[in-house]
């Protein structure tokens, strides 16, 4: 896709922002169009919208833009809402897909950091983790509502949520058929398991190392992550506009490992296996961006919200 096109549907974003009346702050709105490109160009499947506004205003928001957008230009035919609880999401359908496929490849491997006990440990194993096969069991969930059969209308035809076994195996009940319009409602994936919603988004969010609690130790997890020095991970793009000559790197996603289980910070295997992963994806679609780079720096023991 050529930066022109990008620019062209940048310019319908904004023109819809006005017409349904959004008014976002500078800063959100940057956040928004880079949200995206990314999910355009296939460089994320998922981002999340933590900005703009709470529920349920930000659904209408996000649901009446993204209709209006996809009837000025077919640049924004892929991408749908999805809701998790009091979470909203902003998928590509294709690349969301994709995704999910690759979560059960073996040359792809997903980390786990257990952040129950007080030291927190990387899970290496996660057949011997009951929590980790849960999120498995939910992962399974997610690959066949998002098929390649169903892509073009992913709503759930049947409620599905996993029972509380050891094995937490999937059930269904009928549901209603939406359009390709509604909104994704997956509120109901994480019933029946103890799966947190901090640990679902670290795998939907395309993170490598995914924190690993309980819903009985959200408050253990919080004290044991703010209690120790963090490395933050930060991947940084720029865009490649004809509108602007001097585009400046921007945030694609960002994310935290306890420093002791990342000494090696950008040289640990994952950190590696992670960026080529990215590099891919990106010489993919080099055209709509200028460079791709990752970032790591420490940060003290401090506050956090999980």
């Amino acid at each position: 896709m050529e930066p022109s096109e990008l620019d062209e549907g940048m310019k319908v974003l904004d023109s819809c922002l006005t017409n349904i009346n959004w008014r976002l702050k500078p800063s959100s709105k940057r956040r928004l169009q880079l949200d995206m490109l990314a999910l355009i160009t296939r460089m994320r499947p998922v981002v999340m919208v933590d900005y703009g506004g709470i529920m349920p205003q930000l659904q209408h928001h996000l649901s009446s833009l993204l209709q209006l957008a996809q009837k000025k230009s077919l640049i924004f035919e892929h991408i749908r809402v999805m809701v998790i609880q009091d979470m909203i999401y902003l998928i590509h359908l294709t690349e969301v897909s994709h995704f999910l496929n690759s979560t059960f490849d073996s040359h792809r491997r997903l980390f786990f950091v257990d952040l129950e006990s007080e030291n927190p440990k990387m899970i290496t194993k996660i057949e011997e983790s009951q929590l980790a096969m849960q999120l498995v069991s939910i992962q399974r969930l997610f690959l066949t509502i998002f098929s390649p059969e169903r892509t073009s209308d992913p709503s759930p035809s049947q409620e599905v949520k996993c029972t509380d076994d050891a094995n937490a195996t999937c059930q269904s009940q009928s549901l209603p058929s939406h359009s390709t319009t509604d909104c994704i409602d997956l509120s109901n994936c994480l019933d029946n398991t103890d799966v947190t919603v901090p640990t679902l988004n670290g795998w939907l969010l395309g993170y490598p190392v995914v924190y690993l609690f309980g819903k009985e130790h959200i408050a253990d997890a919080i004290y044991n992550l703010s209690t120790k020095y963090l490395h933050i991970f930060q991947v940084f793009v720029c865009r490649n506009s004809t509108l602007k000559k001097g585009t400046q790197a921007e945030e694609l996603l960002s994310f935290s490992v306890p420093y002791d289980l990342s000494m090696r910070g950008s040289n640990e295997q994952w950190a590696e296996a992670f960026l080529a992963h990215l590099h891919a994806k990106w010489e993919r679609c080099a055209s709509a961006w200028k460079s791709l780079k990752i970032e790591v720096s420490e940060c003290h023991p401090q506050a956090i919200v999980l």
